[in-house]
């Protein structure tokens, strides 16, 4: 399962919405480095779409899709030179998957720190951008080595070549228009600014009406490279502790719909290129991760690995057409669902029904 590392200044919030989300126990306090060792959690990805199947089939067990999150431990200016638990973020990072910014913009004369998240943003993009081009230079100094006796080498050392030149502008590589081709190229060298990225501006309850204000500088600072989502996590977190019926009745109350938080975890599975098609029945539905663009037999393995060794055909339908006929069995019998073999690509959104033998 890929990871999202939840990273950010301390103080910035991102224990808090790591518990939010998790429901976690992570030490959440108003000094620096609360957090020392990372905590691992996963978040359920609400989707109302599974909500509507499960109503349609009168499920009797609902399973929704998940995440993996990590709270790593708070970065400090200079972290990547060891100052404060320097090392420690650094390590943590490098073994996520992709990358949630927290940015601290409420205000608290109790808790240490500034409240400028763009001034969070450039810290830890400087930080993770001067580790990368220490750990690039002195791979880029060994591969040159190994070159002179082995030619295949090449392209290693071309490509740390340009994305030091890219590191050493202050710029970090997921901001350098590089093509999917040319990131895949630098994966094995385990850099942190390769990794995708997701934004969230940690609000203040009395900052919620002037929210897009507050998120914009940094939503144009990250514009066509990461999500920004303007989110209270203290006021989340403290929804999220409540029954769901009571959630919901605050979260309404305060004009915020179903909250930040669904739209959080559904950014953040995005984010790891997960998709989710769905099966219904009235003992299930549930959803299940994919990889984009999966193609049919391997998602039957997501199921048991039985069904992609012996998969045969996938009935499938889209589950918005599935809630408009009103059942599995009408589909049928209306002739709507379609029979796709193993070179289909499956959508996200697919309603499946497998067909295998073994």
């Amino acid at each position: 399962m890929e990871r999202l590392g939840i990273v950010g200044l301390p103080n910035a919030g991102k224990s808090a919405l790591f518990n939010a989300l998790t429901g976690g126990g992570a030490v959440v306090a108003a000094h620096p480095f609360s957090t020392t060792e990372t905590n691992q959690g996963v978040a359920r990805v609400p989707d109302h779409r599974l909500d509507a199947l499960a109503a349609m089939s009168a499920s009797r067990n609902v399973v929704p899709a998940t995440v993996e999150l990590v709270d790593i431990a708070g970065l400090v200016a200079g972290s990547s030179e060891g100052e404060g638990l320097g090392n420690r973020f650094l390590g943590g990072i490098r073994e996520v998957d992709a990358v949630c910014y927290v940015l601290r913009a409420f205000e608290d004369d109790n808790v240490v720190g500034g409240t400028d998240p763009l001034d969070d943003l450039h810290t830890l993009e400087l930080e993770l951008t001067l580790a990368d081009a220490t750990s690039a230079e002195g791979q880029l100094e060994r591969r040159r080595k190994a070159a002179r006796s082995d030619k295949s080498l090449a392209g290693e050392v071309a490509v740390l070549e340009e994305a030091l030149a890219v590191l050493e502008t202050g710029t970090p590589l997921y901001r350098a228009g590089l093509d999917a081709d040319r990131l895949a190229a630098l994966r094995p060298f385990f850099l942190l600014t390769t990794k995708p990225v997701l934004a969230v501006v940690n609000l203040g309850e009395d900052q919620l009406n002037d929210a897009d204000a507050i998120v914009k500088p940094v939503a144009t600072e990250l514009a066509g490279v990461a999500d920004v989502l303007g989110v209270s996590v203290q006021l989340e977190a403290e929804a999220a502790q409540l029954p769901a019926g009571e959630r919901a009745d605050m979260l309404e109350g305060l004009g915020l719909g179903e909250g930040a938080l669904p739209r959080v975890a559904r950014a953040a599975y995005h984010l790891l290129g997960r998709r989710t098609f769905f099966t219904t029945g009235d003992k299930e539905s549930r959803a299940w991760t994919f990889r984009a663009g999966a193609r049919a037999p391997e998602c039957a393995g997501v199921i048991h690995s039985d069904l992609e060794r012996g998969f045969i055909r996938a009935e499938v339908i889209r589950w918005d057409l599935l809630l408009e006929i009103g059942s599995w069995h009408k589909a049928k019998e209306a002739g709507k669902l379609r029979v796709e073999g193993k070179d289909y690509e499956v959508a996200d959104g697919d309603v499946l029904e497998i067909r295998f033998n073994v």
